[in-house]
């Protein structure tokens, strides 16, 4: 990939520059004090974090659906812990997690430094597999909304990423091509190989310290974008 080559840069939202993690717990730590749910958040995070990313990775491929997803990655983590929880307090709490989520904006470190450095030299937007109504403020609570031209989600484009419909979208809506783009994302196989497949540049963001890997380069801090571009 050439600088000079790139017009347009598109990030994920979720675990690239929100801090999706953090914000999370954060939420589960409100709602559970209100609800007096007497589970220790370390010990609920623990168990939650990887399933959320499994029903997660279940809801992109089509075999769940969100009203699923929102159920089951609560529903599996009380029954692995033990704790007894009707059907009407595990939708509740689900209810109340996307009611909440919103009002935390941790982001990355770096973030804003990094979209100020991006602005002025290219056409920045946001391709998400979040919901549309939370994701938009998700970016205008935290102060970034500002920054991107085009924000495509996965309900506007009937399909999650990596599938090759939701990326030919943002291109259109962003008025580029493929060659003159760029994708950022933490998901190798959500942003990285789905970008790739329809032939965008693509850059790592290793937010979760996975295996190095030879399809993109990698990053581990947002700050590194700014030797690379």
């Amino acid at each position: 990939m050439r600088k000079d080559q790139i017009t347009d840069i598109f990030f994920d939202l979720d675990h690239t520059l929100w801090d999706f993690e953090k914000n999370s717990a954060y939420t589960f730590q409100k709602i559970f004090l209100e609800q007096e749910i007497n589970l220790g958040l370390d010990d609920f995070l623990r168990v939650y974090v990887p399933a959320n990313l499994k029903y997660w990775k279940m809801y992109r491929e089509e075999r769940i659906t969100k009203e699923n997803l929102r159920y089951q990655r609560l529903r599996s983590v009380f029954d692995a812990l033990g704790y007894s929880a009707t059907d009407e307090l595990i939708h509740f709490l689900a209810d109340e997690y996307i009611n909440h989520l919103s009002s935390f904006n941790h982001l990355f470190p770096n973030t804003v430094e990094v979209l100020e450095y991006l602005k002025p030299k290219y056409k920045l937007h946001i391709i998400t597999n979040g919901f549309q109504g939370i994701q938009e403020k998700k970016l205008r609570n935290s102060g970034i909304y500002g920054y991107f031209d085009q924000i495509i989600d996965s309900e506007m484009a009937g399909v999650k990423k990596p599938n090759p419909i939701i990326f030919k979208l943002a291109l259109e809506k962003a008025r580029t091509t493929s060659r003159k783009s760029l994708m950022i994302g933490d998901s190798l196989e959500a942003d990285i190989l789905g970008a790739k497949a329809v032939g965008l540049h693509t850059l790592h963001f290793n937010a979760h310290r996975e295996e190095e890997h030879p399809h993109a380069p990698i990053i581990y801090d947002l700050q590194e974008i700014k030797s690379l571009l």
